[in-house]
């Protein structure tokens, strides 16, 4: 069957991307309709929430598939960094909205609240939350194999999106119970949630451009990896940090001191590969250190085995 993106991981990502955006532009013009037709802010901060998700899931369909393209002149190291980038755009947008959205609920919460009670505002969002946990469980379902930031971050805008609509949900029952004012406090609840949305996003996604270090579990992969072989006597100035979403790691391996430059090329290699060949690890840069010369013995860094 003739898929519009292919079956890489740039189609299939491209592909989640696309789907998202559909979601998101059915969502708004459904709740945006019945908040317009019915004056419910809920409804209305909760479609334009959508508006943000839509921008920032056209963004990462545009711009974030670079990440799979290949390392070139100008980008040496590849484009991996391009995804966090993306995916701190997501954030920065849905905070900037969520704050936005608060001010007006807090300008509708105290002046007068014209809200005219039907259960379309009800079936409205309903069908936002049925759209959502479906954009949430496809994205979800091609993210596992992918492993993408960008597309994590747009899953859990979807899921949180579920959060929000439920407090829209108790602005109208609020309506149509007689308590007009619970739909501007339903609204600034659903900003509040969105602003701490975009807060998340960010602060994980700024780890990855900064070139953070990764939690200990991570280095200590790496330590295990190369002690593994038979030909490492020591380790030391390990350094592993983030390049975009992958790992970069950088160490000195002490071996033999006798073997041939040959056979310390092969090696070499033999441990570039298998770091690489670790969930998640992108560049490796091996230096090889005769044992036993003493020129790294006061690293305060020093790894050794048994130490």
């Amino acid at each position: 069957m003739w898929r519009p993106w292919g079956d890489s991981k740039k189609g299939r990502f491209q592909r989640a991307a696309g789907v998202n955006v559909a979601g998101n532009a059915a969502k708004i013009l459904v709740e945006g309709a019945a908040g317009l037709a019915f004056g419910s802010v809920a409804l209305l901060a909760d479609a334009a929430h959508s508006v943000a998700d839509l921008v920032a899931s056209a963004v990462v369909l545009v711009w974030g598939g670079s990440r799979y393209d290949a390392a070139d002149e100008s980008h040496p190291h590849g484009h991996q960094r391009i995804e966090p980038l993306t995916a701190l755009f997501v954030g920065a947008t849905i905070f900037l909205l969520g704050l936005l959205l608060f001010r007006e609920s807090v300008v509708s919460l105290l002046g007068p609240h014209d809200v005219a009670a039907s259960p379309i505002l009800v079936g409205a969002l309903l069908f936002a939350m049925a759209d959502m946990y479906l954009l949430y469980w496809y994205t979800e379902r091609v993210n596992a194999r992918l492993g993408s930031t960008a597309l994590s971050a747009l899953a859990t805008d979807c899921l949180n999106d579920i959060y929000t609509t439920v407090a829209a949900l108790v602005g109208v029952f609020g309506v149509l119970l007689g308590f007009p004012v619970l739909d501007p406090v339903a609204g600034g609840l659903v900003s509040l949630l969105v602003m701490y949305q975009g807060v998340e996003i960010g602060r994980e996604n700024v780890t990855y451009l900064v070139g953070a270090a990764p939690p200990p579990g991570d280095r200590k992969r790496v330590t295990a990896a190369l002690r593994e072989h038979p030909a490492v006597e020591g380790i030391h100035d390990l350094t592993v940090y983030y390049d975009g979403t992958d790992l970069e790691v950088e160490v000195h391996v002490e071996v033999d001191g006798s073997m041939t430059l040959r056979e310390a090329h092969d090696l070499e290699t033999e441990l570039i590969m298998s770091l690489r060949a670790l969930d998640d690890v992108g560049d490796v840069h091996v230096h090889l250190d005769p044992s036993g010369l003493g020129e790294w013995k006061d690293a305060d860094d020093r790894t050794e085995f048994g130490g």
